[in-house]
């Protein structure tokens, strides 16, 4: 919307469950126009799964809105399951979505991880989208993974940093996703439980422009929990970019500048992002010229501060009637 405020709620029209393994199937929903444009929305995470309020960053009357949930997230079976769990996976449960529901080509949303798989399947599928609107840029180089997770923020915000630290041995410390893993994908309970929460608390302090208490207290629910195995699994892994592709830090910029360059879009990002630091988005900018850039001086990683939010609102709107 123009004014920056979120759309009415509204439910989905069609809703399904489809298979894309043996062992996996993925929820997905439609809501809105079903003759409008296809806009396919990207969740974060990655585990947490799609939210009824994604369906309300999109005008209902010019977009078909598509929700899912990736393997082992939401409503998708089974539930925080690991196995046959990679980013190229999830790429290619997307393209048997859009066959699924006999879509040509459509536009893709998504921030944070979700800026990651949307930016993957174009790069896999650069002939179906239309072009892609994001906010909160995540490459998963390693550079990055350092920031958030080895100490980087932990100069920003060292009280919580402190805490996620505690449960994790001082001569383990030197790589804090791997050690993190080891626990969180361990055989232990309470030590997965333990550990779980402790990641969640500490990207839950990190995530807003000014810490929110109550938001890290929330961190301890079964999303939560999955969020944080499914976020150990791909971080340790480096996105599982080199299964396909050369083995560089750079994987995904450099398949972006090979593939996707025709493609427009919108880069959101805020400056005070402590969880997808602005680097990154300045460096996908770089690479991919047809792309819009964004900067919201006053904010962080959450898209629910009412600035961020405005910024992806006018960006989406952007290709609702454009000649694509």
């Amino acid at each position: 919307m123009a004014d920056g405020k979120l759309f009415p709620p509204i439910e989905p029209w069609k809703t399904g469950m489809l298979k894309v393994s043996e062992l996996h199937s993925m929820y997905y929903e439609v809501s809105g126009n079903p003759e409008g444009r296809p806009v396919l929305v990207v969740h974060g995470g990655p585990g947490s799964g799609s939210r009824p309020i994604y369906r309300q960053f999109y005008d209902p009357e010019a977009y078909m809105i598509i929700l899912f949930d990736q393997r082992g997230a939401g409503k998708s079976t089974p539930f925080c399951e690991l196995k046959e769990n990679t980013t190229f996976d999830l790429v290619e449960d997307m393209e048997k979505l859009r066959l699924h529901l006999e879509i040509d080509k459509w536009v893709l949303a998504g921030g944070s991880w979700g800026s990651t798989l949307a930016l993957t399947y174009a790069c896999c599928h650069a002939d179906r989208v239309m072009a892609i609107v994001m906010f909160g840029i995540l490459t998963c180089r390693k550079s990055e993974i350092d920031w958030l997770f080895n100490g980087g923020a932990g100069n920003v915000f060292p009280e919580y940093w402190q805490r996620f630290a505690d449960p994790i041995p001082e001569d383990e410390r030197g790589d804090m996703v791997q050690a993190y893993h080891k626990r969180i994908t361990g055989d232990d309970p309470e030590e997965v439980a333990r550990c779980a929460l402790a990641w969640s608390q500490w990207e839950c302090a990190s995530e807003n422009f000014l810490i929110s208490e109550e938001r890290i207290r929330s961190a301890g629910d079964d999303w939560a929990i999955c969020r944080a195995k499914h976020e150990c699994h791909y971080l340790a892994h480096g996105g599982f970019f080199s299964s396909r592709w050369p083995r560089e830090d750079n994987a995904l910029l450099d398949q972006i500048e090979k593939t996707i360059q025709h493609v427009p879009g919108t880069i959101v990002q805020s400056r005070y992002d402590m969880i997808c630091p602005m680097k990154t988005a300045w460096d996908l900018h770089q690479r991919w010229k047809k792309a819009e850039f964004v900067v919201v001086p006053d904010a962080g990683h959450s898209p629910a501060h009412p600035n961020v939010q405005a910024a992806f609102l006018k960006a989406i709107d952007r290709f609702k009637d454009a000649s694509l």
